[in-house]
């Protein structure tokens, strides 16, 4: 690029950039668990086992598969857990099976990807539709998804019309369901699978984790089960809720401890002869009946065998024979000690919240406030005036995207104008500093531009003007001065630009 130094206008202004904690969405846990393990050996891959009714949860079991020998933290794990929270009668599992099965055949919701999983016959393509529904539903409603689905697969039918597209078009689709990287990662599995893997998708849980990025424990799972029907458990935020209410399991899911005792249920209840259709199920259940809130207890297909559902009916008994003297513990094994799986003790049975005791939420951190000053530059020319864009880095937030030129605040504005300084002659050669000057905030300062223009929160104020009917006047204005302001010879600037 050309050095911007004649007939500059210049401001740079002070951006606050809160990270907010981990999105909502229906599958926030298996997200936040793939993100920390890519590129390590899981220990715990969940496989099939030979005696279903004791699939990674007993060790000594002679059917149990190598591959779940035990670690030692599984041993303290089988010693600190009561046999209340587990399924130790085949009889109970195979009418779990049956209940949830018979349940979702009658009440599925009819979903784009799965009438896709369905129909196609070819295994590349069905795994290929199943994985872009798996990433895109991860921390996203399904509502939102099914238009983004929709248009995705028609823009990009096959891993080969994925693998060709530029990353440019991958974001500008991806916009709006969240991190872009994981839009990245799916487009860069593709080409993998294109280039280094003949177009041909693995075919077992391990080895998509293994060889696909991007692609966890529970998105490995998924596919295995749903395009290649191999028998292994899944984990998501709705699967985990349903077996900590049916298990009575009231401490935090997210912990190493009770996710792997999870994963072992998943892994001991997942039908054989339809797992697909069986995590599915599961899956649906909790986002649609077990849900976080509002349980509808009434509908559910196992409520029978819900040991939540038995707490809260043992609670309204003692209750109703005035017992209040009875002491308030789990249902466990006498001898067992303090069980990892229970209500802690800092969190007793509450009754006004009756199976919503289970799970209890984990504590989250607080939101990280970050600083930044933002500069916007233009030079303006006979074609109209161009725009400086630059790059983000290919790792950290918003991965790859472009941007005005930014740097992390400093502490005095002498610090600030100098670091900014130096990251626009990094990207645009020399430019005087005296041409540089504080205004204000950027979007206070376009809002301003215009009198009777509403503040609005920061996701109208950033949002596409196509994303609502009527924007405000606040983004108007900011429209405006970007229209104003591209020209064709900046559209390779700005093209990628979100």
């Amino acid at each position: 690029m050309t050095p911007l130094v004649s007939r500059l206008s210049r401001l740079w202004a002070i951006m606050r950039k809160p990270r907010a904690a981990v999105g909502s969405g229906h599958r926030k846990q298996a997200a936040s668990q793939e993100g920390r393990q890519k590129h390590a050996k899981n220990n715990s891959q969940a496989k099939p086992s030979a005696c279903d009714a004791c699939a990674g949860m007993i060790a000594e079991c002679p059917g149990a598969p190598a591959g779940l020998a035990r670690q030692p933290e599984e041993v303290v794990l089988q010693a600190s857990v009561s046999s209340y929270h587990l399924f130790r009668d085949i009889a109970e599992v195979t009418a779990f099976r049956g209940s949830l099965l018979s349940w979702y055949d009658q009440e599925k919701r009819d979903l784009p990807w799965r009438r896709r999983a369905e129909d196609e016959m070819d295994l590349d393509r069905r795994a290929y539709a199943v994985w872009v529904s798996e990433v895109m539903l991860q921390q996203t409603q399904v509502a939102t998804v099914i238009n983004y689905y929709t248009g995705w697969m028609q823009k990009w039918p096959t891993l080969q019309d994925l693998a060709s597209a530029s990353l440019e078009e991958v974001n500008q689709l991806w916009a709006g369901l969240g991190y872009y990287s994981r839009g990245r990662r799916l487009q860069e599995g593709a080409r993998k699978v294109v280039e280094e893997l003949g177009g041909h998708m693995p075919r077992t849980a391990e080895t998509l984790q293994q060889l696909l990025p991007g692609v966890g424990r529970y998105t490995a799972g998924a596919i295995a089960s749903i395009a290649f029907g191999q028998a292994t458990g899944v984990v998501d935020g709705n699967v985990a809720r349903v077996l900590c209410r049916v298990r009575a399991i009231g401490a935090d899911p997210s912990s190493t401890l009770v996710s792997q005792q999870l994963w072992g249920l998943a892994q001991q209840l997942v039908d054989p002869a339809r797992p697909g259709d069986f995590n599915q199920a599961a899956m649906e259940l909790g986002a649609t009946v077990c849900t976080p809130q509002r349980p509808l207890c009434s509908q559910c297909p196992v409520e029978s065998l819900c040991r939540a559902r038995q707490r809260v009916e043992r609670e309204q008994l003692l209750a109703s024979r005035s017992l209040s003297g009875s002491p308030d513990v789990e249902e466990c094994a006498p001898n067992t000690g303090q069980c990892h799986l229970c209500l802690p003790p800092s969190e007793p049975w509450d009754q006004t919240l009756g199976v919503v005791n289970f799970p209890r939420k984990a504590s989250r951190k607080p939101p990280r406030e970050e600083s930044s000053a933002t500069c916007v530059l233009e030079q303006p020319g006979a074609l109209g005036a161009q725009i400086l864009l630059v790059q983000r880095p290919n790792s950290g937030l918003l991965a790859g995207l472009w941007e005005f030129p930014s740097v992390t605040w400093e502490p005095s504005e002498q610090l600030q104008r100098k670091a900014l300084l130096q990251e626009l002659q990094r990207w645009a050669g020399p430019l005087p500093a005296t041409r540089l000057r504080h205004l204000g905030e950027v979007f206070r300062v376009y809002q301003g531009q215009q009198p009777g223009t509403c503040m609005g929160s920061k996701r109208s104020q950033v949002s596409s003007p196509c994303s609502r009917k009527k924007p405000r006047m606040g983004q108007q204005v900011l429209d405006n001065f970007f229209r104003s302001h591209i020209s064709t010879d900046a559209h390779s600037l700005n093209s990628a630009a979100q």
